[in-house]
């Protein structure tokens, strides 16, 4: 499982949700998409440190693409049972992971952004699409997923989406917590999206090898 930080950068959280995929048996791999350890100190910071890899699509592209090259050489993992899983923008980077037609079982965007990339960059989607996303998220709005939504269908893609009515962005992340912004911890929508997250996973390598 590659999972990707959302905007400020690979932080102890998303390292955690490594952990604890990993003590569901699975192989938990915290990608790094700004390199060094690079870590944002404020919202500003933050969102300079993800705008270059929304601005060039190709780039955040590429970056994914190596990280998944990466991880399927890593021990224990098989190259063929590979699933994505990100938070904010990193919702983002596992949805473009999957656009761009890599072999993956599932895709798993928390919180994340929809809008796709240049047409060009986009291939038909091989995996299975679980989207967590918060009713009151302002930061992602509901055309953007139902744009997205109608995009999966087109595609025929195997998706699912869970919205949790009283959710803003981040919800997941504990210590979230600028309402103004519409940014705030949900103790309640995260532990469902645990589960949520627990249960696509056990469906597309358990269920799916039984």
């Amino acid at each position: 499982m590659i999972l990707c930080h959302a905007w400020k950068g690979r932080d102890e959280f998303i390292c955690e949700q490594a952990r604890l995929i990993a003590s569901w048996g699975y192989v938990g791999f915290a990608l790094d998409m700004y390199g060094k350890g690079v870590l944002g100190k404020s919202k500003e910071e933050n969102t300079e440190l993800k705008k270059p890899f929304l601005d060039d699509r190709r780039l955040l592209q590429s970056r994914i693409l190596k990280a998944l090259e990466v991880s399927s050489q890593l021990p224990y993992v098989d190259p063929q049972q590979i699933a994505v899983l990100g938070f904010g923008f990193g919702g983002i980077c596992a949805l473009d992971l999957a656009r761009s037609g890599a072999p993956l079982q599932g895709a798993i965007s928390v919180y994340g952004h929809f809008a796709p990339p240049p047409p060009e960059l986009v291939k038909p989607i091989q995996a299975k699409i679980l989207i967590l996303h918060g009713y009151r998220d302002p930061v992602t709005p509901q055309k953007e997923l139902r744009d997205f939504e109608e995009a999966m269908n087109r595609g025929m893609v195997d998706w699912q989406a869970h919205l949790y009515g009283d959710a803003m962005h981040a919800f997941a992340t504990p210590g979230a917590n600028d309402p103004v912004s519409g940014i705030l911890y949900h103790p309640v929508a995260a532990k469902r999206a645990t589960l949520a997250i627990r249960n696509f996973l056990d469906e597309i390598f358990i269920n799916s090898a039984s």
